[in-house]
Formats: structure tokens, sequence, C-alpha cells
């Protein structure tokens, strides 16, 4: 992270077929702590400071902007494919 740390936590409820919305978000110290409950959860985290700048823009509970969409959906079909892939190998 870079000096003015930034993260953002994004949930997506795939039956609303609604937009990715923004949980959480912080800088500085509240940026470590949602890095660190994220890792503690397992929870995937992607690195792209732009893209956390855009989001930081917007309030906790709103959907993220039409702009980042391509992206957020190229993360969440890596996450999903991922994630299918090792449940898979589990059940096997």
């Amino acid at each position: 992270m870079s000096e003015r740390e930034v993260a953002i936590a994004l949930g997506y409820d795939s039956e609303l077929g609604d937009a990715p919305k923004v949980l959480a978000a912080g800088y500085g110290h509240i940026a470590r702590q949602i890095m660190a409950i994220a890792s503690k959860e397992g929870i995937h985290i992607h690195q792209d400071e732009n893209l956390a700048q855009v989001l930081a823009q917007v309030p906790v509970g709103y959907e993220i902007p039409e702009t980042a969409y391509q992206l957020v959906a190229e993360i969440l079909a890596f996450l999903y494919q991922t994630d299918r892939t090792l449940q898979e190998k589990i059940s096997r």
C-alpha cells in the first residue's frame, strides 16, 4: 500500500442482480484494519491503487460506479472460477 493507504470492501449478491456495493472503506489505520480482517477471514485481497481511489469516493452502502463495472466483474469472475475449482478438488 502507498503512503495514503486505502482499502475498500465490496459485496455482491448475484440473486439481487444489482451492482456490487461498497461495504466498508477507509484510509490509514482503518484501511489496515479492513485488510487484516479480510486476511484473517480468508477473503481475497485484490490490490489496485487506481481502482481503490475510484471506489473510495463511493459512500458505504452504495453501488459502485459504472466506470468500475468491467474491472470489478473481471475480479469477481476470477474469484468465482477459483472458488469453483477449489470446491471441485475438495469434493473429489
